[in-house]
């Protein structure tokens, strides 16, 4: 059988912090090529994560880049606080990453199935963006200052329009050309604690449907032709990842409960050993080995953090507008 640490790398994640921890449970040491930074402010968690050379792109499995973390397991509790506070947050770091002028255009495209709820995240932070690439085309004096062209689109998936994203997105670039592309997108994590309470932004771009197993036009520097900046939630874990972890657990208080001379220790540290995946993966083989994961309130969730992401963006767009205002400009 596979050594079972070679399979921790085939597990589907898109966030860079958790590629670094299961390769750094693997190796046991800093990763050369890979900064990382961390910062606590009240009951959020920022990770820095910069990627710096080829050889930690393969090792990591994410490409070069930075990759900013936002950990916030106070956003099961719905404190409305805290929510505005992470927007405040994702405002910083978002400007961290960007220099934006007061000319600069800029393009949002929400990625996913408008139709598949944990798949819905970027079509419905566009719904909240405050566009104004219209607006200041047309009629500027009604903003005035302090607002930059932005425009939006939820293009769909290929199953719904028989066209790639990537080809799309393509497209409005070459016509509308924007000087920054943020994409937005549902992510799959590794683990069940982030769920919905991890926003990751990346300026490495995308790759949508990638944490799923689809392979898919990426939307990127050198396929777009401007930057992009990739935000995302992971909203799907992997059903074969929790039962993982399920035996693992079960199988450490198994051994420390046992007698270390006992044949069954012996068994079951051989198991603990083994390739436990594969097993999960043959007893799910009906789903394809594709079977996700979602919480049952996914539709709260989405609209809270859908809310959070559009309000920071909106106040990093338009210098004008404050976090607990941008209510006002939507329509």
């Amino acid at each position: 059988m596979r050594e079972f640490g070679k399979l921790r790398r085939n597990i589907r994640t898109d966030l860079a912090i958790e590629a670094r921890e299961m390769l750094m449970g693997e190796v046991k040491e800093e990763i050369p090529g890979v900064a990382a930074e961390t910062e606590s402010l009240g009951g959020i968690n920022i990770t820095r994560v910069h990627i710096t050379t080829e050889e930690a792109e393969k090792r990591m499995g994410k490409k070069q880049g930075r990759y900013i973390t936002l950990e916030v397991p106070g956003l099961r509790q719905k404190d409305t606080a805290l929510q505005d506070e992470v927007s405040r947050q994702l405002t910083k770091e978002f400007l961290k990453m960007v220099e934006l002028s007061q000319e600069t255009s800029i393009l949002v495209v929400g990625l996913g199935n408008w139709n598949v709820t944990p798949d819905a995240l970027g079509p419905r932070v566009v719904k909240d963006l405050l566009v104004t690439r219209h607006i200041l085309k047309l009629e500027p004096e009604t903003l005035g200052e302090g607002f930059r062209p932005v425009s939006a689109i939820s293009p769909g998936v290929l199953g719904i329009t028989g066209i790639e994203t990537g080809e799309i997105i393509q497209g409005l670039v070459e016509k509308t050309k924007p000087d920054l592309l943020i994409a937005v997108d549902a992510l799959a994590a590794r683990s069940l604690n982030r769920l919905h309470t991890t926003i990751q932004m990346a300026d490495s771009g995308i790759h949508p449907g990638s944490g799923v197993g689809n392979k898919r036009l990426g939307i990127t520097h050198d396929t777009i032709g401007i930057p992009v900046i990739a935000v995302g939630v992971p909203t799907v874990v992997d059903a074969v990842t929790i039962a993982d972890d399920l035996i693992d657990h079960l199988l450490e208080a198994f051994i420390r409960e046992a007698s270390p001379d006992s044949p069954v220790s012996a068994v079951v540290k051989s198991i603990a050993e083994g390739d436990k995946r594969a097993v999960m993966e043959e007893v799910m083989s009906p789903y394809g080995g594709n079977l996700m994961v979602t919480p049952k309130d996914i539709d709260t969730l989405i609209e809270d953090i859908a809310r959070i992401i559009s309000g920071g963006l909106n106040a990093a767009f338009h210098p004008e507008i404050e976090n607990d205002e941008a209510g006002k400009y939507l329509h």
